[in-house]
């Protein structure tokens, strides 16, 4: 049984990781087993996401402590896993997804993601949502579309303006 400054480092710890995260994810591990968590903490290690088992009333000491996460304190029941995570928003959803699909466990139960509240229902849309470096590609290939497009057409255009002055410098040769 951790003391009271086990547990109050331990809130320091979830209160940082809270803080220093854009996304949260909470997982119901009821009925894994120890070598299935340890497989579902290496693909989120694979997909650069943080998750950790903690007690859920340190978890809730910690929230309050910021403040903004009451839409979770529901699912703060049972066994609770969290993934915390920076930059790639939806990369638990996805790494959740595939091993909920092949596994059928563990179970979504919610997120709060840049302040905004995501259900159990929603995991596959969080999946389908596009990384950063994906969103940055679209953007660029958006951007480059219209120069390409001029630059294929001035090349077309000139192509077909140097055969018509070769033809009628051709006719006019006759």
């Amino acid at each position: 049984m951790p003391t009271i400054l086990e547990k109050k480092a331990i809130v320091e710890e979830i209160t940082e990781k809270l803080s220093n995260s854009n996304a949260v994810y909470i997982t119901n591990y009821t009925r894994m087993s120890v070598s299935d968590m340890g497989e579902l903490r290496g693909k989120f290690r694979e997909g650069n996401v943080l998750f950790k088992v903690y007690k859920n009333t340190l978890v809730k000491r910690a929230m309050d402590t910021i403040g903004g996460y009451e839409k979770l304190y529901p699912y703060l029941e049972d066994q609770n896993g969290f993934a915390f995570v920076d930059d790639e928003l939806s990369a638990p959803a996805k790494v959740l997804r595939d091993y909920i699909n092949e596994r059928k466990k563990p179970q979504f139960r919610a997120a709060l993601i840049d302040g905004d509240y995501y259900g159990e229902d929603q995991l596959e849309a969080l999946a389908s949502l596009k990384s950063k470096n994906e969103v940055i590609g679209d953007i660029i290939g958006l951007l480059m579309a219209p120069i390409t497009n001029v630059v294929s057409g001035l090349q077309a255009q000139g192509g077909n303006i140097a055969g018509a002055i070769q033809t009628i410098a051709e006719k006019g040769g006759e």
